[in-house]
């Protein structure tokens, strides 16, 4: 079966009404006809449950004012109606659907009415989640392009098809030519098994959305005390008497946890604070907004920190016992006062001073951040700045305080935590052979069958590419990339294809590749680009409510989703396409050597408790199967604001059981609500800094001083546990002879058994007997607010690449050159070459992108649902009113916004709003379908284009990246805007 691209598909403007009215009325036309089919079977469930509008799904061509209301349908009565419990697939906060199934489809959706976290709520994209089911703009079945026409092809041709190439691939150019992209939409155990698909492939090119949204948070927070999450959650929100929310807007992006928030702020009358350059729908909720020049957190943080310490206000007694180098902070920050911050930020001193005030007179306070902070090529540096400014507070380890981390994705934080990144395996633990080591004992394999499926041990050891940088390692000429060949292939599950800055370049490395599979519900960006005619390969992977498994809230809480209907149309789950690859590539016997596999799809429990066994770095070892079904069948149970279990089967156990939970299930650790609380004892969910960065330095102790949690044994700090502490403390007597003999394989001799760590010992022994006498097996250290081993070891200022104060790059430049993540990174001397131009007349205004409520992530899926894609239609970009006023612009119509580098620009319509400062402009990240004026709307698989299509905001944006974790730079660019 031929599908052909119309032949006249792409239309100039964002228009095309007429082209595209004529496939509105044949969808329309389909639609109806479908719905006509007799009898009570699945198609006529369809129909009656609302499915009948489904030709709503062609309605993005039809003009604004024909667009009619997407409507519920009703239940069948005299049906067996069954509910059934999954979370919802879009942000982090984890909300419980409630899925009312009748004859195998879903019918009706309640929000989880008794889940601690949503309580009975839903905004606009949960509340329309029932709609991904229904299958109108979804992939339908494997599409192979061949001469830019989609191809119908089966399961089997199609991965006998890849496979072969991708064999190909490896012999001519070795396994590092692939690029695989997960998925922040896996579950935990989706994303885990992709991972071990890289590593069983041979390469640690493995990457997903946390590389573009929080990988500086990861990194900062985790250079900082120990692990890389947020440290309390949403629900924690409503003990804090103080709040600071810094880049984020979590009325559009987190909606529902806006409950928790506004809780906190009326019932403790607690200060509401929004530093941000937008006034954004967050801030009309503040006690006090603070407007600054994008790109300048770091000198805010400082200033604030100015204020404190030049008053007294920090906690002594916290920093001498539990933070390690903050008189070099101190050094730092006496360079930022009010007149160098309002000179840098435009934050006139005396807001600061208010504002710095407030937080250290009203603890706990808390401080959230989103990616107004990280998307920075300072986003590290920002994330550290924040945190040392919560440990000067003494606000961390605390309930009411914290470092309130909102992610993005419903498991961009489980995703993460399982190893998607380019930088470690599942769990953080790294990439040194030790790590291989571990997880090749994990996996029952041998360590050297892993090595021999890399290039070389090098490579096994070597951080891989980048999403952020995939299409610069397939243009990538010899001697500018530190792997054998160039990417050749990527397979990407799960993950937008407008999402990279710099999409001008993104399509040359797109046109070049030889191989692209994408795996989605939706057929991606990818699709639509008109540069590939062939070597694309599009299979349907289904969405969370066809499968089952779990997934992790931003507060690192993980929660089991049932599956609600079996997959729609051809569509598979990823864990049944993950095997079939493995199968096809000749290592599935042993990726699955210990995984139930029936039929063709793996069982996620059986997933989940191999990622038990060997997860001991995050405490990801108690959240059996069994244990995250009962914490969803008894969430009525759990306090609403604790999220603790005060009665039935779940008593004591904080919801989700965020890691840590030490120990093996039947150990029952609660899970730790409040990372690093010594106010409780470990078995009870308290905690201690971790000590992950050796005893001392420079002759200064980095353990605690004094500082300990209760019930403790010992007293003050102390190091990590190994076998060797165990014997120094005389607790190794405690360890049971299955114990000892399992720490002994794993050390390979007696001599070496004191190296087996809390970390590496599979029997959990070593973490048993830590926590029976109280201690935390990590390690019991002071956060470092110096991070020797980072580019910046303190926090500084550097001004963005694209700098809109050429003025002041000399004195805050940006990073050296250099090389690192196996590519060439431009820093200093792009940014000095853009201050040294006329880019600045020419470019005079600075552009910034965030999130909208109705959309989320690259925008496919919820731009291709009825329900959200009515509520907004067009793209936009926000404008002051000044600006508009000087450039002759009218609200609603149609402008141009032109970026600096290579051609970029985006016909747009214009939001004329003081939301935005004088001089700045703002566009939502959520858009495709549209190129540079032209519709792309025919270069999709027919009846899967989205309903709303828009120009990419990364059409605009530029070069810029973090040197810690290759994060984009989103927040801060040069653009002109110009009447179109």
């Amino acid at each position: 079966m031929l599908v052909k691209r119309s032949p006249n598909a792409t239309g100039k403007g964002s228009g095309n009404a007429s082209a595209r009215a004529s496939t509105a009325r044949s969808g329309l036309a389909g639609a109806l006809a479908d719905s006509l089919e007799p009898g009570v079977s699945r198609r006529a469930f369809l129909r009656r449950s609302g499915i009948a509008a489904g030709g709503i799904a062609a309605v993005g061509a039809l003009p604004g004012a024909m667009i009619r209301k997407a409507e519920a349908g009703p239940i069948l009565p005299n049906v067996e109606l069954v509910t059934r419990k999954n979370v919802c697939t879009h942000c982090s906060v984890g909300c419980t659907v409630i899925a009312e199934v009748q004859n195998g489809v879903w019918v009706g959706q309640e929000p989880g009415w008794e889940s601690p976290i949503n309580q009975g709520t839903h905004c606009a994209k949960g509340a329309s989640v029932r709609e991904l089911t229904k299958g109108t703009r979804r992939v339908k079945y494997p599409l192979k392009l061949v001469d830019g026409v989609w191809q119908r092809i089966g399961w089997d041709r199609a991965i006998e098809e890849i496979g072969d190439r991708l064999l190909e691939i490896r012999k001519a150019s070795g396994p590092d030519a692939v690029f695989w992209l997960g998925s922040a939409k896996f579950s935990n155990e989706g994303a885990y098994l992709y991972r071990k698909l890289a590593a069983f492939w041979g390469t640690n090119n493995v990457d997903h959305q946390a590389r573009i949204c929080h990988s500086t948070t990861v990194a900062g927070v985790a250079n900082t005390w120990g692990y890389g999450a947020m440290t309390n959650s949403y629900n924690d929100i409503q003990n804090s008497k103080a709040l600071v929310i810094v880049g984020g807007n979590p009325a559009e992006a987190h909606p529902v946890s806006m409950q928790h928030m506004l809780r906190g702020k009326e019932h403790n009358r607690a200060p509401f604070i929004v530093i941000d350059p937008r006034f954004t729908r967050t801030a009309a909720h503040a006690t006090e907004y603070v407007r600054i020049r994008p790109g300048t957190d770091i000198p805010i943080a400082w200033g604030l920190l100015w204020h404190i310490f030049e008053n007294g206000w920090e906690d002594k007694e916290y920093i001498r016992q539990r933070v390690y180098g903050m008189d070099e902070i101190r050094a730092e920050v006496k360079k930022w006062t009010p007149e160098e911050v309002e000179r840098v930020t435009g934050v006139p001193g005396t807001q600061l001073r208010r504002v710095a005030e407030v937080l250290a007179k009203n603890k706990p306070s808390t401080v959230i951040w989103c990616m107004g902070v990280t998307q920075h090529t300072v986003g590290t540096a920002n994330v550290r700045a924040l945190s040392i400014l919560q440990l000067a507070l003494g606000n961390i380890g605390v309930a009411g305080g914290g470092a309130n981390i909102y992610r993005g994705h419903c498991n961009v934080q489980g995703a993460t935590d399982f190893g998607l990144d380019v930088t470690t395996l599942p769990a953080y633990y790294g990439l040194a052979e030790g790590a291989w080591k571990h997880f090749a004992r994990v996996w029952d394999v041998e360590y050297d069958y892993l090595k021999s499926r890399f290039a070389s041990k090098d490579l096994m050891e070597a951080k891989g590419i980048p999403t952020t940088r995939w299409f610069d390692a397939v243009l990538a000429k010899p001697g500018e990339i530190d792997q054998p060949s160039p990417l050749r292939a990527m397979m990407c599950f799960g993950h937008g294809g407008n999402t990279v800055t710099r999409m001008p370049e993104m399509l040359k490395g797109l046109e070049k590749l030889s191989l692209l599979v994408v795996a989605d519900p939706h057929p991606t960006t990818f699709a639509a680009i008109r540069e590939r005619r062939n070597g694309t390969y599009i299979l349907p992977a289904c969405t969370q409510f066809e499968t089952d498994g779990s997934r992790t809230c931003s507060n690192r809480s993980m929660q089991w989703g049932e599956r609600v209907v079996e997959p729609i149309f051809e569509s598979k789950d990823d864990y049944t396409i993950i095997y079939l690859l493995a199968r096809k590539l000749g290592f599935a016997d042993e990726m699955f050597k210990h995984i139930t596999v029936e039929e063709t799809r793996p069982v996620p429990e059986d997933i989940l408790r191999e990622m038990n066994r060997g997860c001991l770095s995050i405490g990801a070892t108690g959240q059996s199967p069994e244990r995250l079904k009962m914490h969803m069948k008894h969430q009525a149970d759990f306090d609403k604001i604790t999220m603790r279990a005060s009665a039935g089967p779940c008593a004591g156990d904080y919801y989700g059981l965020p890691w840590p939970s030490w120990g093996h299930p039947e150990l029952k650790h609660p899970g730790s609500a409040v990372l690093y609380d010594t106010s409780k004892h470990v078995m009870d969910g308290g905690g201690v800094f971790r000590a992950r960065f050796g005893v001392e330095r420079n002759g200064v102790s980095l353990l605690a001083d004094g500082s300990y949690s209760k019930g403790s044994e010992i007293e003050d700090g102390y190091p990590e546990f190994t076998m060797a502490v165990l014997r120094k403390l005389g607790w190794d007597t405690d360890l049971t002879p299955e114990e000892m003999r399992v720490i002994r394989a794993i050390g390979g001799s007696d001599a070496e058994m004191d190296n087996v760590s809390w970390q590496t010992d599979l029997s959990m022994g070593i973490i048993r007997v830590a926590l029976k006498h109280g201690c935390v097996p990590h390690g019991n250290a002071k956060a470092r607010a110096v991070a020797w081993n980072l580019p910046d070891p303190v926090p500084v200022h550097r001004e963005p690449i694209y700098s809109p104060r050429p003025d002041l790059v000399k004195a805050f430049p940006a990073i050296e050159d250099r090389r690192d993540f196996r590519l060439v990174q431009l820093a200093r001397s792009l940014q000095f070459k853009v201050a040294d131009s006329d880019l600045r007349q020419r470019f005079p205004m600075v552009l910034t992108s965030g999130r909208l409520v109705e959309y989320e992530g690259g925008g496919e899926e919820t731009r291709s649902n009825p329900w959200l894609a009515e509520l907004q239609q067009s793209m936009f970009a926000e404008i002051n009113s000044k600006d508009a006023e000087r450039l002759g612009i009218e609200d609603g119509a149609w402008i141009w916004v032109y970026g600096p580098e290579d051609g970029g620009k985006a016909k747009v319509k214009a939001l004329v709003t003081d939301r935005v400062g004088s001089g700045t402009v703002f566009m939502p990240f959520h858009f495709s379908g549209v190129w540079q004026g032209e519709s792309l709307r025919g270069n999709y698989p027919p009846d899967t284009d989205p309903i709303v299509l828009g120009e990419p905001v990364n059409g605009v944006t530029t070069y810029g990246y973090d040197p810690v974790t290759f994060m984009q730079e989103t927040k801060v660019t040069l653009c002109r805007v110009e009447p179109a």
